[in-house]
This record gives structure tokens, sequence and C-alpha cells, in this order.
């Protein structure tokens, strides 16, 4: 089990890394936008990535190839909120092709997904920390390091977060 602690560290088996946690820290998510780090035990349930920036990818994990039309819907006004949704789109999105590195590798946990609570929160991801600055509620990690937790993942891996 991958596990965060509210200090901003992930450990997974001999692996010890520092990572970025959302501003308002680990606690429990209350609404979309409240910048909370939702505390609770995960799945990944996707590994998206980066072609063009990411030679090689654990393949066990069945990783899924970011296109240039891909988001995230976080508006909760719309039937696929919490979910990739292809652009354009007329809902709140988040793009996953971005200019900067922050989404190059992206592992969505499965927060508000079974079912879905409109409101409760969306896209809840360990993605590339962007100089260390604190996030909207995801797990930020240095690209290396998130690379190298890749590599000894599975695709059952469970995070616990709190």
């Amino acid at each position: 089990m991958i596990i965060i602690n509210k200090s901003g560290n992930l450990k997974y088996n001999y692996l010890r890394f520092k990572c970025t946690l959302g501003k308002s820290g680990i606690g429990k998510k209350k609404r979309e936008g409240d910048n909370i780090t939702p505390n609770g035990v995960y799945k990944i349930t996707n590994v998206l990535y980066r072609k063009d920036r990411i030679s090689k990818i654990n393949p066990k994990l069945r990783p899924i190839v970011i296109k240039k039309n891909m988001g995230w819907c976080d508006d909760f006004k719309s039937k696929r909120y919490n979910q990739l949704v292809k652009l354009p789109n007329k809902f709140g999105h988040e793009k996953l092709y971005r200019n900067d590195n922050l989404y190059d590798i992206i592992l969505v946990l499965n927060y508000n997904t079974d079912p879905i609570v409109k409101k409760k929160g969306s896209a809840i991801f360990i993605h590339v920390s962007k100089n260390n600055n604190k996030t909207k509620g995801c797990i930020g990690l240095k690209k290396k390091d998130l690379l190298l937790l890749l590599n000894v993942i599975n695709k059952n891996q469970k995070v616990k977060i709190g």
C-alpha cells in the first residue's frame, strides 16, 4: 500500500518521497474547490501519460496516452462530472494536455466515483508537482520520483491518505 501522511511524506515499501498536498491539507473533503486532499483509502483506477514526454511506462498498469482533446470534468452540472471527457466540452473541465509538466503523468484515484456525488469534489490525482507548490487537493511528486514509483506498483495498488 502507498501511504501518504499529513506531513507530506509518501511511503511505499523501501521508497520514501516528499510530496505536496492540497492547500488546506488532508481532511474530510466537503465540496469541489475546498483545496483539501481527502483522507481515506483509494484505488488507482487509471494511469494517464504524455507519450511525447515520457518514453517508457510500466505496461502492467495499462497506461492511457493523453491526447490534446482530453479533459477532466469538474462541473457538477454535467452528466460527466468527475470523469474523463472529450474536448471541446461546454461544461467546466481541466485540460489534461498541458504546456507545463504537471500532467505528464497522472495516477487517477477513485475518489467520489461510486457513486459520483455532485459538488463533492473531482479529479484527485497523483501528478507531477510544480516547484513543490501546494495543490488544489491532489498529491504532487517530483517527476523522477513519480516515474520510480510507477515502475514498482501494480494495477491493483491502493493508496492510503491520512
